[in-house]
């Protein structure tokens, strides 16, 4: 007998490789589409996510869009874009430790990418 049973998901992505990107917003819009909350933050290279381009094969930018269109939250480490000369990120408010902290633990799962 299955039962829908919501679910706070926490995803980690910390990979500026297109195919992660791609795949940590494919799952996070599965999940949301599936009536759960999501919430992505990203760190060490995914806090480069505004500078990764699409290819043919991982449109990238329509992904984080439509993630962000269907209620998906997105947080980037201020520290991790500091570290790379970046005052801001394009897709989503600056972040700390603490907000990461905050995020795992009211997550029912953690996934990191990359």
């Amino acid at each position: 007998n299955f039962r829908n049973i919501f679910m706070k998901l926490g995803i980690i992505l910390q990979s500026n490789k297109p195919e992660h990107a791609w795949n940590t917003f494919r799952l996070g819009i599965t999940a949301l589409k599936a009536n759960h909350q999501v919430e992505i933050f990203l760190m060490n290279e995914g806090s480069e996510l505004d500078t990764i381009s699409d290819t043919k094969d991982f449109d990238i930018s329509v992904k984080v869009a439509e993630f962000k269109k269907i209620k998906g939250e997105i947080y980037a480490c201020g520290t991790c874009l500091k570290v790379r000369g970046k005052e801001e990120s394009k897709v989503c408010p600056i972040s700390t430790m603490s907000d990461l902290l905050k995020m795992v633990e009211s997550s029912d799962k953690v996934l990191v990418f990359g």
